[in-house]
């Protein structure tokens, strides 16, 4: 058994997966997605499904998992997430430099959501991590180990 991957419904598919690209340094992992059909509909519960989009190689590993983003033809809107919410809430990056990382997001239209810490972790070390907003307000992680 192994991870595969992680989906994000985006507003905007293309500009979501630019951001990951330049910020995070993801690669698409070919072929771009357009999907339909009854089989789809089954599969997801959703009458009339279309999704469009890309899965993005996760960087640092031989074999990535990925990140899944799709837009569909029709969306629900919903509040945006928080820390606290019940459910999935965020994704984490693991960088060499939080700093540098956060100031790359942010230049690319990230929006911060905490501040910058750094706290020693028990039996694990020094951590430095922020929590910040992509580009559709979907909550990443990013921190360091020392």
């Amino acid at each position: 058994m192994r991870f595969a991957h992680t989906n994000i419904a985006a507003r905007d598919w293309k500009k979501l997966s630019d951001f990951y690209i330049k910020v995070f340094e993801c690669k698409i992992k070919p072929p771009q997605r357009d999907l339909k059909g009854e089989w789809l509909d089954k599969a997801i519960g959703i009458k009339n499904a279309r999704q469009t989009g890309v899965h993005l190689s996760l960087p640092g590993y031989e074999n990535p998992p990925t990140l899944e983003i799709f837009s569909y033809e029709k969306f629900i809107d919903t509040n945006p997430i928080m820390a606290n919410q019940i459910g999935f809430t965020h994704i984490a990056f693991e960088v060499d430099d939080v700093d540098a990382i956060l100031t790359k997001a942010l230049k690319y239209g990230a929006t911060t959501l905490g501040e910058v810490i750094e706290n020693e972790v028990k039996g694990v070390g020094m951590l430095k991590f922020t929590y910040l907003r992509d580009i559709e307000g979907n909550i990443i992680e990013i921190q360091s180990w020392n």
